[in-house]
């Protein structure tokens, strides 16, 4: 089985790391970075376009 993963940069710290998915609020959501607490919807942390994709489909 593949681990499937969202890669995530903070647009206020800079900050980068991969979550699970499953483990994140859905894209239009509220999440806090878990570095400087900034918060936004959970899409603006994402990377890439790609990885928006995978957390629609996925999360």
């Amino acid at each position: 089985m593949v681990e499937t993963y969202v890669r995530l940069l903070c647009p206020e710290c800079g900050k980068n790391w991969e979550s699970n998915p499953d483990d994140l609020p859905s894209h239009d959501e509220q999440f806090h970075c878990p570095n400087c607490h900034a918060t936004r919807r959970t899409a603006e942390f994402t990377r890439t376009e790609r990885d928006l994709e995978t957390l629609k489909q996925l999360g």
